[in-house]
């Protein structure tokens, strides 16, 4: 092989490595928005969670005993 090919390979591997680390970036910041998205989720799971369980209790027990209002 002759230099000018050799020198050719490697600049057509070095666009590709560079395409190959744009693209990680971008899954990168795809990966994090997700994580951020899930963690979201799962709060919001757990809050719907005990407010079903609060739900299920009222409707087992009867009604909810409130206390009284501040002005009693």
């Amino acid at each position: 092989m002759d230099i000018e090919i050799l020198s050719k390979r490697l600049e057509r591997l070095e666009e590709r490595s560079a395409h190959q680390e744009q693209s990680i970036e971008e899954l990168l910041d795809v990966v994090n928005e997700q994580q951020k998205s899930i963690e979201t989720l799962r709060r919001e799971s757990s809050r719907l969670k005990e407010e079903l369980k609060q739900v299920e209790d009222i409707a087992v027990n009867g009604e909810q005993h409130e206390p009284p209002p501040p002005h009693y």
